[in-house]
C-alpha cells in the first residue's frame, strides 16, 4: 500500500544538512575531518541574551505562546524594522515563527498554487526551489553569472517574469555566494517590479548584519516604498546574533499576508518557544555594539580564505561581500584525476574526492543551483579555517590531467 504522498516525491533531503550530518559521522568513526559545510556561527550567544533566557524561566515565562509570536517581541521587531531599515510596521504586520525557514515554508504554503511560479536568482539557498516544490509551485531558477558578482541582473528578471510568476524570492547578502546587493542594484530591479504588479517580493535578509567594508545594508521595501505593499520582509536571529539553535525568525509584511502566514503556522507548530522569543527581545533591544566586533573577525576570515583558495591551483575565488560563505569555482580542476584514478568530472566529484583524500567536508555548487563551485563556510575559527585551505591546496596539486 502506497503511504508517502506525491508531494514528498518533488523535493529531496537538504543538501547542506546532508553534508554536515555525513562530516559527523566521519568524525564519529575516527576519521580526521575539517567541517566547513555549516552556516552556523562559532561564537557563542552573547551573555545578555543568555541572561534574558534564564531569568525567562525564573518568572515561569513557559507557557504555550500567541501563534503569531509573544506581543513583546513584536513590538521589539517593529522597533528594529523602524531602527535598522526604516520600514514602519504594526505588530498586525508581524509574525514570529520557528527559525527563517519556516517564515518562508508559511508564505509559501499560503500563497502558492499548483502551477504558480517563483522566480530564484541561482546559486540559491537549498531550501528556496524545495519549499515551492513542495506546495506545487514551479521555481524558476535564473543564473547569475561570477562576472556580475552572483547578482540577478534587471534584464534576466524581466526575461524570467511570465503571466504565472507569484514571487520573487531576493536573499541579500546572499548564502551561499555572499553576494549583496547595493542600494543601485536594488532600484534597478524595483524598476522592474514595478511594471509587475502581480509579483509578490519576499526578501530574506537573515545576513543583514554581516556585510563588510563600506557596504552599506538596504533591503528592498526600503529603498522602494512602492513595492511595500507586496514585499515579506524576512530575517531572524540566529546569524548575527548567534542564535541558531533557539529557533526564532520573523517577518513583516502586508497584514492580510501575515494573517494567512499565523493561519497555516496555527496547524503546524503553533508559536515558537516561548524562552526563546524571550531572548530574541533582548537580541534584538540590548546591546548591539558587540555586531561591528564579530563583523570585523569574520571580514578577517573572509580574507584569509579568499588568499589561500586562490593560492591552490585550478581554484578561482572571489572576494563576497557579506555572509560567512565563499563560493570559488573549481572549473579548472573537472577532468583531472586524483593519484589514483579518480577521475573529477564534476563539483561533486571534486568535494566528494577532497573529503576521502584529505578530510575536508564542503557542500557541492551544483546543490545551490550553480557550478562548477563549492561552498565553504568561514564561520569557523581561524586555525579550522587554516587547516581546511591548507588540506585543499595539497589536494589540487595532487591532481594530473587524465
Amino acid at each position: 500500500m502506497q503511504i508517502l504522498s506525491t508531494a514528498l516525491s518533488r523535493i529531496k533531503p537538504s543538501q547542506t544538512n546532508f553534508a554536515s550530518d555525513r562530516a559527523r559521522r566521519l568524525k564519529a568513526e575516527g576519521r580526521d575531518i575539517v567541517s566547513v559545510t555549516s552556516g552556523e556561527p562559532d561564537f557563542d550567544t552573547p551573555d545578555n541574551i543568555r541572561a534574558s533566557a534564564n531569568a525567562a524561566i525564573g518568572r515561569g515565562l513557559t507557557k504555550y505562546s500567541p501563534v503569531a509570536g509573544i506581543p513583546e517581541l513584536r513590538q521589539a521587531i517593529v522597533r528594529k524594522f523602524k531602527r535598522d531599515n526604516g520600514l514602519d510596521y504594526d505588530t498586525s504586520q508581524i509574525i514570529v515563527s520557528t527559525g527563517g525557514k519556516q517564515v518562508i515554508a508559511n508564505a509559501m504554503l499560503a500563497t502558492v498554487d499548483p502551477g504558480d511560479e517563483v522566480i530564484v536568482p541561482a546559486p540559491y539557498w537549498v531550501s528556496y526551489p524545495e519549499l515551492v516544490l513542495l506546495c506545487g509551485g514551479a521555481p524558476v531558477a535564473v543564473t547569475t553569472d561570477a562576472m556580475d558578482g552572483y547578482k540577478l541582473r534587471p534584464e534576466a528578471l524581466e526575461a524570467a517574469i511570465t503571466p504565472r510568476t507569484k514571487w520573487l524570492i531576493l536573499n541579500s547578502p546572499s548564502n551561499p555566494s555572499g553576494a549583496a546587493y547595493s542600494r543601485d542594484d536594488l532600484k534597478a530591479l524595483a524598476e522592474v517590479l514595478k511594471r509587475h504588479p502581480r509579483v509578490w517580493i519576499l526578501t530574506d535578509d537573515i545576513y543583514e548584519h554581516l556585510v563588510y567594508g563600506d557596504f552599506d545594508f538596504a533591503t528592498l521595501a526600503q529603498v522602494e516604498p512602492e513595492l511595500y505593499e507586496r514585499t515579506l520582509t524576512v530575517n531572524g536571529v540566529s546569524k548575527a546574533y548567534a542564535m541558531t539553535g533557539w529557533r526564532i525568525g520573523y517577518a513583516g509584511g502586508p497584514p492580510r499576508l501575515i494573517k494567512a502566514m499565523e493561519t497555516i503556522q496555527s496547524q503546524l507548530t503553533s508559536g515558537a518557544c516561548s524562552v526563546s522569543q524571550w531572548a530574541a527581545v533582548e537580541a534584538l533591544d540590548g546591546p548591539q555594539d558587540f555586531l561591528a566586533d564579530r563583523r570585523k573577525a569574520f571580514e578577517r576570515r573572509r580574507d584569509l580564505v579568499v588568499s589561500m583558495l586562490n593560492q591552490a591551483p585550478g581554484i578561482q575565488c572571489q572576494t563576497p561581500a557579506g555572509a560567512f560563505y565563499v563560493y570559488p569555482s573549481c572549473a579548472k580542476v573537472l577532468g583531472k584525476q586524483t593519484p589514483d584514478g579518480r577521475l573529477i568530472a564534476s563539483d561533486e566529484d571534486f568535494v566528494l574526492a577532497l573529503l576521502e583524500s584529505e578530510g575536508v567536508a564542503l557542500v557541492h555548487g551544483s546543490a545551490f543551483g550553480c557550478g562548477p563551485n563549492f561552498r565553504l563556510s568561514y564561520a569557523a575559527s581561524t586555525d579550522v579555517l587554516g587547516e581546511a585551505c591548507r588540506r585543499i591546496q595539497r589536494f589540487c596539486a595532487s591532481l594530473r590531467q587524465a
